[in-house]
């Protein structure tokens, strides 16, 4: 393991510590709905980043998979059949399933073609929870609840064992996709992204790592679907509207598509705007709307955009002004 890779995990393991540590300070209920709420979101828009920012692929029904995970998590587990880590893997296999059929047709296309495809096979998998009554439950979702046998000591119908778990998946998958983006294949997908003529000459199968960058895309989010599913004991057709696409993609521009925890970021920013647009007024549209305004049609960066580029502007004046002091 290398020095960067260590302080990587200390980082994670770091934030570990922090986030179980913090609803001791008070408010514990709601500091840990908060964090659950916006992990789940999190999850969801850095797994479309990886679409976005690495790749230069705009999904707009990156929903289907946070919904495919929280349905096929709930389901499942409905059945009686399975425990909770059995259920959580097959879960992310169905989704890899839909994934991997859904990207063999979309990745063909580019730009344009390619968003709006992806948001059409939303809508028809958005068609399908709202007719499969039987399954999906219809317009209700999953009715009755998820229950949540203990495995090795862990309750999940407990509320601060829930809460554990959560935050401990979450930065399990936020370590997997650093680790990722910061491989060889995830250089490639740089590559590919600023110049696909170029990675097409050089012998790179453009189509298998889109294939496989969407797939993994997916999976991720679909963990996001199934903390979801935990946190409110259900998984219902609104997950898969398109709306929801469109609030992962707004968390992306808002924190930051060029940085790897941005969309994080975003997804926190956009859930405490949440709360405190819906405690202070009843025109939660009319608020969140303008502020998209303001981001998309002014700024048109995200908040880590703002803040990176004054820190490099920062480290390039104390490294030019250590040398001039070198030099008398």
């Amino acid at each position: 393991m290398t020095n960067q890779s260590t302080k990587t995990v200390l980082m994670v393991i770091a934030a570990w510590v922090a986030l179980i540590a913090l609803p001791s300070l008070g408010h514990a209920d709601k500091i840990t709905d908060f964090i659950v709420f916006a992990s789940a979101y999190g999850l969801l828009a850095m797994g479309l980043n990886l679409l976005i920012g690495y790749t230069g692929l705009i999904s707009f029904g990156h929903a289907m998979f946070f919904a495919s995970g929280a349905y096929g998590f709930g389901a499942l587990m409905q059945s009686g059949a399975f425990a909770v880590p059995v259920a959580f893997l097959l879960s992310i296999g169905i989704t890899s399933a839909i994934a991997l059929l859904v990207g063999a047709i979309c990745v063909r296309l580019s730009e344009i073609y390619f968003a709006f495809l992806t948001l059409a096979f939303q809508m028809f998998f958005h068609s399908i929870l709202l007719s499969w009554v039987e399954v999906t439950g219809g317009d209700n979702g999953l009715l009755g609840g998820i229950p949540t046998p203990v495995f090795f000591g862990v309750d999940l119908s407990n509320h601060t064992h829930l809460y554990v778990f959560c935050v401990t998946v979450t930065l399990i998958s936020i370590l997997i996709m650093h680790r990722i983006v910061n491989s060889p294949f995830g250089y490639t997908l740089r590559m590919i992204r600023d110049n696909e003529r170029r990675a097409i000459y050089l012998g790179v199968n453009v189509f298998a790592i889109k294939l496989t960058c969407f797939v993994l895309s997916a999976v991720f989010s679909s963990v996001g679907g199934i903390i979801m599913a935990l946190f409110v004991s259900g998984a219902y057709p609104d997950f898969a509207f398109w709306t929801t696409s469109g609030e992962a993609i707004f968390m992306v521009m808002l924190g930051g598509v060029t940085h790897f925890l941005g969309p994080l970021l975003g997804a926190v920013i956009l859930t405490g705007l949440n709360d405190v647009v819906i405690t202070y007024t009843d025109h939660y549209g009319l608020f969140l709307g303008s502020i998209i305004l303001i981001f998309a049609l002014v700024l048109r960066k995200g908040v880590l955009d703002f803040v990176q580029p004054h820190r490099k502007r920062s480290k390039t004046k104390t490294s030019a002004e250590g040398a001039s002091h070198a030099e008398t």
